[in-house]
């Protein structure tokens, strides 16, 4: 295989691999809740030529943890705005950890 080959999107977490009926058998949704996600922007698919939905892993396991929140009974939006802020904070705290190890490695000393 090289660099180039097709084969290594079945790596890629944000390749559109998914079809609407496909991802919704694999969270076991309807198709209705994927675009209802999608409306709120919580997941943007990605468009096949032919103008269908394509959904990526790293979107279905969102989409999962916005289905968990709505089976314990949240409302779909706020499942959805709930899901968003949980990926921003896991972001600032990504970056708040890497400027804790560069000022540490700025100045050893510092605790």
């Amino acid at each position: 295989m090289t660099a180039d080959t097709p084969y290594e999107r079945l790596d890629d977490d944000d390749y559109p691999a998914y079809t609407t009926g496909r991802a919704a058998e694999l969270l076991g949704v309807t198709p209705g809740f994927l675009r209802a996600i999608g409306e709120a922007r919580l997941i943007t698919p990605l468009r096949s030529p032919g103008g269908h939905r394509r959904y990526s892993r790293y979107q279905l396991r969102v989409a999962a943890r916005a289905r968990e929140l709505v089976d314990q009974g949240t409302p779909i939006e706020a499942a959805c705005r709930i899901v968003i802020l949980e990926d921003q904070l896991e972001e600032a705290r990504r970056i708040n950890a890497a400027y804790r190890r560069a000022a540490r490695s700025a100045d050893p000393t510092a605790a």
